[in-house]
């Protein structure tokens, strides 16, 4: 008897639920097919549109959102749940989810916002929150920067939109700062000259602005020299470690000493 009964409340679900749920899932298919095609033909407009990077993969990630909803509400709608109530119910739902998202709510303004002003782009190497890297992606909640150490660091798009964003990409162009110093016996004339030479023959050392080699301190046990390159993003390391490493190697050929620390011990008998 009990067989009979579930076996019939099972023919009854089947008869008036069946269709719905097989026309639910064929929605949940081809939706999902759509939006994906979708999304490749949105992409390919704004390549030919020459959209930005930044605000193409944003752009992306916010109309997959907002046409997932959409199939979420067909599907609701399949399935007999009355939308225009669900509605209700989610707009009243959303304020108290609001409330308790305040942060989220942020990061999506403060993703529009980088989106708007674009301070920052894909590609490009800032420093912010504390962190140095390349920008890898802008997302709607969050960015993404690869550090020179190669860890991907993801940072709050609220707290990037509204914290200091030092970007050294903007310009194109970035001075590396050196000091090296010589002993008080050495030619000054001669010292700025060699290091000079060492710049100059740099081809990655910027011709504009000119590269500059100054005196900046007189030292304890050293003569200092502002030793001022200009070089592109990306090659800012490499005019970095060769300057120090090709303007010893000068400073040796010439007989030029690279004071260091010492200290004097007098014994008195």
């Amino acid at each position: 008897m009990d067989l009979e009964k579930w076996t019939d409340l099972g023919l009854t679900f089947a008869k008036n639920y069946g269709i719905k749920i097989i026309g639910a899932i064929i929605i949940w298919i081809i939706g999902s097919w759509l939006i994906k095609k979708a999304n490749k033909m949105i992409a390919k407009v704004m390549d030919k549109a020459n959209y930005d990077a930044s605000l193409q993969k944003f752009l992306l990630n916010l109309i997959s959102w907002v046409l997932k909803i959409l199939l979420f509400l067909a599907i609701l709608s399949q399935l007999g749940v009355e939308t225009t109530s669900f509605a209700a119910i989610l707009a009243a739902a959303g304020l108290a989810i609001g409330m308790a998202l305040q942060g989220s709510l942020g990061n999506f303004a403060g993703g529009v916002l980088l989106m708007i002003f674009k301070p920052i782009k894909i590609g490009d190497l800032i420093e912010a929150q504390g962190e140095l890297g390349v920008v890898k992606e802008i997302e709607i909640f969050t960015t993404k920067i690869l550090t020179p150490t190669n860890k991907e660091v993801i940072i709050p798009n609220g707290a990037l939109s509204n914290g200091n964003i030092t970007n050294y990409s903007t310009e194109g162009k970035l001075r590396v700062d050196l000091t090296i110093g010589v002993s008080y016996d050495a030619d000054i004339k001669q010292t700025k000259e060699i290091l000079m030479n060492v710049l100059t023959s740099n081809p990655q050392v910027l011709k504009d602005p000119e590269p500059t080699v100054n005196v900046s301190e007189l030292a304890d046990s050293s003569v200092n020299f502002a030793v001022r390159p200009w070089s592109t993003v990306e090659d800012y390391w490499d005019v970095y470690f060769g300057t120090l490493e090709k303007g010893k190697e000068a400073l040796d050929a010439a007989g030029i000493e690279i004071p260091f620390p010492q200290v004097d011990i007098h014994k008195k008998d």
